[in-house]
């Protein structure tokens, strides 16, 4: 169905909704390299990203102002300085979540 404008989109009006994004990070403490960007995309990769997280357990948390920022940067890009604070937080979350699922990795994969 097309609104007023010719535009596609629903019968009383076009579909703003933004694409989902989604970004995973990759981090090797006992490397002591900062968490690094593996796996981004928006619509369907995104949705792709987050079922194959789901599907091998890694935890997803689900942060938009983060995932926008993280968006920015590049495959295989550590987070820059001015980031480690925020993705900390996640950081805090994944391994709050491993253990109380009884889980011990020396890696840790996460989607904000």
């Amino acid at each position: 169905m097309r609104d007023s404008s010719g535009l596609p989109g629903e019968e009383n009006g076009a579909n703003l909704t933004p694409p989902r994004k989604a970004v995973a990070l990759k981090y090797s403490p006992e490397r002591g390299a900062a968490p690094v960007v593996v796996a981004k995309g928006q619509g369907v990769i995104a949705e792709e990203i987050v079922k194959k997280a789901k599907e091998n357990g890694v935890p997803i948390q689900e942060d938009n102002s983060l995932v926008e920022v993280l968006s920015k940067l590049d495959l295989e890009q550590e987070i820059p300085p001015e980031l480690y604070k925020l993705v900390a937080e996640v950081l805090s979350f994944v391994y709050r979540t491993d253990r109380r699922a009884g889980l011990r990795g020396s890696e840790s994969d996460l989607l904000p």
